[in-house]
């Protein structure tokens, strides 16, 4: 599946009638137990392929999620006032960006981002069982070497295909998908914090984003043309291709990526929703550095808040009531 993660790597022939994993310098895989996520099939639909699939995800799920939420905000629905982080006036209120604008500045930074798509991901190789079967004869292969390297030449592999099977579906795509976030993490919070940093860098760019003190799922894209294309678009095809993920990896991460910004933007501290369950860096966090007493604080986006928490820059609500007593008893 992974195959641009196996390329180079070299192969040795399956030898089927060996009565264990491994027989001499022979790795003997016989079975193909395709995971339930995987479609063993060229394109995942028949009329678009999968590297244009890639660049059409992100555009789609950006687009779905912002107006899911924007008919929250228009549905009047009195249940969901005690979950939004800020009172709906507010947004027209204190805004310095209309609707109109934030749309246009999206749809420049979706061109943008699908045209470089387009010109840096590549044509996925041919999807066969047995093109599957080589490749995990190779993480076999691997595997072999590195367990013999560690407790000798005639070490023995009990469940090597079993082992092999999980990392060849389950163990590698997820480490690579787990280092893609990570290094996205990673891109934004470092240029992130440097804009902020740079008085040049804020008046200039990044300023634009800030023109939204309360934000809102729409304005999740709102930034300077040259910002989006440095810290989106730009984070993430690299992290695509140092992680080296397959094109299906890459339209997980780039929708993903997508649907976690736009939540983070989404003006509401919801407890049942999936995307603020996945770490402490949600819509509440992120709503603190949109304001004046946190925009020094909470530069991590959109995954984890451990950049924030190694280097001395998270803000919680806590901290906030904290500081304002001290100012009260002063």
């Amino acid at each position: 599946m992974f195959h641009e993660f196996f390329e180079g790597l070299s192969f040795t022939a399956t030898n089927s009638t060996c009565p264990a994993f491994v027989d001499g310098e022979n790795i003997c895989d016989t079975y193909l137990k395709v995971p339930f996520y995987f479609a063993m099939r060229q394109n995942l639909f028949d009329s678009v392929p999968d590297n244009i699939l890639a660049l059409i995800a992100p555009v789609v799920a950006y687009w779905t999620m912002a107006v899911f939420f924007h008919c929250l905000d228009k549905s009047g629905w009195s249940w969901l006032d005690k979950y939004r982080i800020h009172e709906s006036a507010e947004v027209t209120s204190r805004n310095r960006a209309t609707l109109s604008e934030v749309l246009w500045a999206v749809v420049v930074q979706h061109t943008i981002q699908t045209l470089l798509g387009y010109y840096w991901l590549s044509e996925p190789p041919h999807i066969s069982p047995s093109r599957c079967m080589m490749e995990m004869e190779a993480v076999g292969n691997t595997l072999v070497r590195l367990v013999r390297w560690a407790a000798g030449p005639e070490a023995g592999m009990l469940l090597g295909a079993e082992i092999t099977h999980w990392l060849y579906w389950w163990g590698i795509p997820a480490a690579q998908l787990l280092f893609a976030l990570f290094f996205v993490d990673t891109w934004q919070y470092f240029l992130h914090r440097c804009m902020h940093s740079n008085k040049f860098l804020y008046k200039q760019f990044h300023s634009v984003h800030h023109r939204l003190y309360i934000p809102y799922a729409f304005g999740a894209l709102y930034n300077h043309p040259l910002e989006g294309f440095v810290l989106d678009s730009l984070g993430a095809v690299l992290a695509e291709t140092i992680a080296n993920l397959s094109v299906r990896q890459t339209i997980f991460l780039f929708a993903f990526s997508t649907m976690k910004t736009v939540d983070d933007h989404c003006g509401y501290s919801l407890p049942f929703d999936p995307f603020q369950m996945f770490s402490g860096n949600n819509a509440n966090y992120h709503d603190i550095h949109h304001q004046v007493i946190g925009i020094k604080s909470n530069f991590s986006q959109p995954f984890f808040i451990h950049w924030d928490a190694i280097l001395g820059t998270r803000m919680t609500r806590k901290d906030i009531e904290e500081r304002k007593r001290k100012v009260k008893t002063t």
